[in-house]
Formats: C-alpha cells, structure tokens, sequence
C-alpha cells in the first residue's frame, strides 16, 4: 500500500500534470485560430530565445512586415496588406509561440524541481522526461511545418500541419495518462487486459482520426464537399489516382473521405464499447467513462456534419 506522503506528493504531481495538459489544449485551440486567421507566416524566421520579444518600435515593425512582403503568402494572397491588418495576423503567430515557450517553462522547471526534491514517483521519472522531450521536438516540428510555406506554397504543406497537431494530441494524451498514473497510483483498480486493449484501439482510433483531420485543414478539403452524407451527390467523390500514394495526403475528396469514414468507425466502435459497458462489464466509473467517451464521439461527428455544411 502506499503511503500517506506518498500519494500526497503524487498527487501534486498529477495536478501539475493536469495543469500542463490544461496549457497544451489551450494551445490547440489558439493554432486553430492561427490557422483560421491565415495567421501561420505572418512570421518568417524561427528564433526560439529572442523571438519571444515581439517588434518593439515602428521599425522593428516595418521589419517584420518586410520579411513577410517576400514569401509567397503576401505576394500571391495578400498583397497590399496594410500594416494593421499584418499585425493582427502576427500577434496571432507570435501568442501561439509565446504559449509554446510557457509551456516549456511550465514543464521543465517543476519537473527539475520534482526530481530535486524526489517528489516524482520513480515509475514515472522516464515518461515525464520523455514528454519533455517530445515538447522540445514540437518546436522544432512546428518550425519545420512554417518553413514548408515561405518558398514555394502560399500555405503550409498538409502532411506537415497534420504532423504538428498530432504531436500535440499525442503530448496532451501523455499528459492525462501520466496524470492520471500519479493520481491513482500503483493500487489502482485496472480494468482486464481486454477492455484495456479496446480501449487502447479505440484511442489509437482518435488518434489517426485526429491525422486526418489535420490533413483536412491542411488540403482545405472541408471546402470541396459540403454536403452529408453523400460528397455532391455521391458516396464516393471522383479521386485523382494519378498522383499515386500522394492522393492520400492531396487529392481533397479523398483527404474528406477519409475523415468522413474514420468518423463511421469511430462511431460505431465506441458505441459498441459503451453498450458493453451498460451491460455491466465493466466496474461502475469505467463503465461510465466508456459512455461519456461514446457521447464524446457523438457530439464531436455532429458538430463536424453542422461545420461541413455551414462552410
């Protein structure tokens, strides 16, 4: 059994965890409004010290919109810009970074602490550090996937937006699972290894669902076909297999078929999870987890079909 100080200072681990969760979905949500915005390359160079100092006078300013007037972005989508309207995108760009660099800070600084003062349960010292990692490597992604739309695209490239926002799904999910290990501890209650691999599938099912959504955005397939269920008439929309493998990251109607299928699967595999939740296979707060989960599924496919059809 554990004991008293122990469970105490694993829950304040799992609170700062939660904490560092909370912080990562609020920097989902702001890079969905950066995307939405056309905000992404309104900064053009990736500086990951000095870059949390935004343009302080009229000339840092003139600039910065100097560097953004020589990407293909300004000259082909916005040109003409005034200086205003540059600035909205930049701060956008520049609070989705800033909220990048606290959430490092937020992260390593504790968990340097913690591991001073021994306060991290020794089960869990190896996959807080490798969250700390993957943190670091989503910089350098999100650099990466900026990079791919200052030379030769007006946009990012797709593949590269759905690479970023997985990652930060998948930090987000490591984020909770290890939370909640510091909550629960050693003792907890586990479900059988067979509801734990569904679950683990259906997760994974999230997971590549959350992929193609990412590409999606980054093809701006949820334009082409707005209607539901069929795509202009059809179930399946005319696909350009010329391009081979690449269709499944650029040809639009395939990109929307996809994610209009991984939602049926979904669907269907988490509301059959739930039922057998509801028919008593599993302890009460799992069971009801099984079913918020399922509702979770039901709300997100129906907001998705009123944001198709509203586009």
């Amino acid at each position: 059994m554990k004991r008293i100080g122990d469970l105490d200072r694993s829950r304040a681990v799992a609170l700062w965890l939660f904490f560092c969760a909370t912080l990562v979905f609020a920097m989902v949500v702001v890079g969905g409004a950066t995307r939405l915005t056309g905000s992404g390359l309104s900064i053009t160079e990736w500086k990951p010290i000095m870059g949390a100092l935004p343009p302080m006078n009229h000339a840092d300013w003139v600039e910065a919109f100097d560097k953004y007037k020589a990407i293909p972005q300004y000259t082909e989508v916005n040109a003409g810009m005034s200086m205003a309207q540059f600035q909205y995108i930049f701060w956008w760009e520049w609070a989705h970074r800033l909220l990048g660099r606290l959430i490092g800070a937020v992260f390593a600084l504790p968990f340097i602490a913690f591991l001073a003062f021994r306060v991290i349960p020794r089960r869990l010292i190896g996959r807080c550090a490798v969250l700390l990692a993957l943190g670091g490597l989503q910089g350098l992604i999100g650099w990466w996937m900026v990079s791919s739309g200052l030379a030769e695209r007006v946009d990012v490239a797709p593949e590269r937006l759905a690479t970023h926002l997985g990652l930060a799904f998948l930090i987000f999910a490591g984020l909770i699972w290890t939370g909640l290990e510091a909550w629960a501890g050693v003792d907890a209650n586990r479900p059988s290894r067979a509801w734990t691999w569904g679950a683990g599938l259906l997760l994974g099912g999230v997971f590549i669902q959350c992929l193609l959504g990412g590409l999606v955005a980054g093809a701006k397939a949820g334009l082409i076909y707005t209607d539901w269920p069929l795509m202009n008439g059809a179930f399946f929309p005319p696909i350009a297999w010329g391009q081979g493998a690449l269709a499944f990251l650029h040809d639009q109607g395939l990109v929307q078929l996809n994610h209009r299928i991984g939602a049926y699967v979904l669907l269907f595999a988490g509301t059959f999870y739930a039922v057998q939740a509801l028919r008593g296979r599993l302890d009460g707060g799992l069971g009801v987890a099984a079913v918020v989960f399922a509702g979770g599924l039901w709300f997100q496919a129906g907001l998705g079909v009123m944001t198709l059809i509203h586009a």
